[in-house]
């Protein structure tokens, strides 16, 4: 399967977004944060430049066709994005999304979202397959991701995909997260 072309999987069509469909991306974000918590709304906020013109349309650009970023979305009909998953490439030597380096290409899944109503139906299976299917074309290996402690049922859902814990703990903005990887070569 080209990990390029819309691709349907189980209920969704699961592809690479679209540069233009970033006012979706920015609503996705914003209630994604929202949900977590205040703190992760004003997060995202301090990120986003005062002028936030460019931002979203540069950012999806980016997500849509870049070779160090890929944002994945899930579509239930055309106007409803179920859910998304972003992933970031980090070339070895530099700090990746949560400031750590490594000798090696490493890689993140970020961003996991899936609307509500849109729950429980195998959403994030097929947004992790198209993910780790880009990120072996790239070379990737291994992924890791961070998943808030308190958060049972998407770490149930991540191993459920083949991802362990890695047994190391990150402390980020919404928390304490456990760090979770998955070889993407076994």
């Amino acid at each position: 399967m080209a990990v390029e072309e819309a691709a349907t999987l189980g209920l969704y069509a699961v592809r690479r977004v679209k540069a233009e469909e970033w006012q979706r991306l920015k609503e996705l974000s914003w209630r994604r944060c929202a949900l977590r918590s205040p703190t992760w709304l004003s997060s995202i906020a301090s990120r986003t430049p005062a002028n936030g013109q460019s931002f979203w349309p540069e950012r999806a650009e980016t997500a849509a066709g870049g070779a160090t970023v890929a944002q994945f979305v899930a579509v239930a009909e055309p106007d409803d994005v179920a859910g998304t998953v972003t992933a970031l490439v980090t070339a070895p030597g530099g700090p990746d999304h949560i400031r750590e380096t490594s000798p090696n290409v490493r890689a993140a899944i970020v961003g996991v979202y899936v609307r509500p109503r849109h729950r429980g139906n195998g959403v994030v299976q097929d947004l992790l397959a198209a993910t780790e299917a880009w990120l072996r074309g790239v070379g990737v290996r291994q992924v890791r991701l961070h998943v808030n402690e308190g958060n049972t049922r998407p770490i149930g859902g991540y191993r459920k995909c083949g991802y362990m814990d890695s047994g190391k703990r990150v402390e980020m903005s919404g928390g304490l997260s456990h760090e979770m990887v998955h070889d993407l070569h076994s």
